[in-house]
């Protein structure tokens, strides 16, 4: 298992990640069932790993200049979802190729319509890897950048080790990502585990937001509360 690690560690260097680690999934099972059902019901562990977002592509989200959306979502989402999932491709054929079973997560593919979700939360393999905490915004938040990190995950049975812990939150008493929302989607409750995603987030808030964009022929982003996180701006 390990020369199967370290080609693993070796493509995500190539491939620009800062982070990667193994995420123990038995330790939320039931969250990932919740989720994503039976199809995910059977891997154990998620290989996660995280592309830093550029600074000056999300400080565009406030910017007048024209076009500064565009730019944004270009850059922050599509190019950085092509980049994330041709490496969780990469990666699932290194599992593969070892004999185990492995299941590249799209990422980022709407799974269920109703429940505005994907089928396997990244954030939550990220958390459950010791790299940050779940804010108040619902995104994964590191001590480093914040919530500027975007993450792939595939998932396996391959009985890669995982020795980190989820970090404790620290969010505090902030609530900067809850006071600058533009639909108030947010109700400033912390993460905690067992609870669903509603006591802390109207997903629908957020995605009738993008819809009535689509409308009025704007760029359907917005990004306010990864910008505004004190963790993201800190040494910037």
């Amino acid at each position: 298992m390990n020369n199967c690690f370290e080609e693993i560690q070796s493509l995500c260097r190539n491939h620009g990640t800062e982070y990667l680690g193994v995420a123990d999934l038995t330790q939320v099972h039931d969250e990932v069932y919740r989720q994503g059902g039976d199809f995910v019901r059977s891997y154990s562990k998620a290989i996660v790993f995280g592309i830093v977002l550029q600074d000056s592509v999300v400080n565009l989200v406030t910017s007048d200049i024209q076009g500064a959306k565009s730019i944004y979502s270009h850059h922050a989402y599509q190019v950085i979802n092509t980049r994330l999932d041709i490496l969780t491709s990469r990666v699932a054929d290194i599992i593969q190729k070892n004999g185990f079973s492995a299941f590249p997560v799209p990422a980022s593919l709407r799974f269920d319509n109703e429940r505005i979700c994907s089928i396997f939360s990244h954030k939550l393999a990220a958390r459950q890897a010791g790299f940050g905490w779940i804010g108040k915004s619902c995104m994964l938040i590191t001590p480093e950048h914040g919530p500027r990190v975007r993450w792939g995950s595939v998932l396996t049975d391959a009985p890669f080790p995982a020795v980190s812990k989820p970090m404790d939150e620290q969010c505090g008493k902030c609530q900067a990502c809850v006071d600058i929302c533009p639909v108030q989607a947010f109700t400033g409750e912390p993460f905690r585990e067992g609870e669903s995603r509603e006591v802390r987030y109207a997903a629908a808030l957020c995605d009738q937001y993008f819809q009535n964009m689509k409308e009025h022929q704007e760029e359907p982003v917005c990004g306010l509360c990864l910008y505004v996180c004190p963790y993201g701006r800190k040494n910037r």
